[in-house]
């Protein structure tokens, strides 16, 4: 996926420049070159991955001039994080690898680190068997089920396209 797509897929839930916002299981940094874009000069971005290497690339390839400021941290999304208060979270293409029965958990963790009434945008393809590249599939009838067990408002569908791996990918903000 190529960033201008990524925006597209948040753009929605970033209601306006500036703010801090966190991409947790960030990768390559697609989602978290996406959040800079969107947030601007005025913006921080904390990219949270356990992949060391991904992270080196994205810290390398952080252009300042017109983007958010990108901070990275070495570290598991699903392990406690020092960050409070985020303007919002993006989590994409990362809850399917955590185990079906931890998700409410993992969600319970992170919602904890947001400002009140702050976004968690959720990226994740809309399927409903386990594949290699998708364990713990997080469809839209999951997430509705999981982010009501944690207290959390119903999902707002932002977008939805097809994905390259077939099916859909969607956007979805919950509070």
């Amino acid at each position: 996926m190529e960033t201008n797509e990524a925006v597209e897929l948040i753009r929605a839930a970033v209601s306006e420049a500036g703010g801090t916002w966190a991409d947790l299981g960030a990768g390559s940094g697609t989602f978290t070159r996406a959040l800079a874009t969107l947030l601007g000069p005025n913006g921080t971005v904390y990219a949270v991955d356990r992949d060391a290497n991904a992270l080196r690339d994205l810290a390398r390839s952080n252009s300042r001039n017109q983007s958010a400021s990108i901070h990275t941290i070495v570290s598991d999304f699903t392990e406690p994080l020092e960050l409070i208060g985020l303007n919002g979270i993006v989590l994409a293409n990362a809850l399917h690898y955590v185990p079906s029965p931890d998700q409410p958990d993992a969600l319970r963790r992170i919602t904890s680190m947001l400002a009140a009434d702050a976004p968690l945008v959720i990226i994740e393809y809309d399927c409903r068997g386990p594949n290699r590249w998708v364990p713990y599939p997080v469809s839209i009838a999951t997430l509705t089920q999981v982010a009501k067990d944690v207290g959390l408002t119903e999902p707002t569908i932002l977008a939805k396209r097809p994905s390259q791996y077939g099916g859909d990918i969607y956007s979805a903000v919950v509070r």
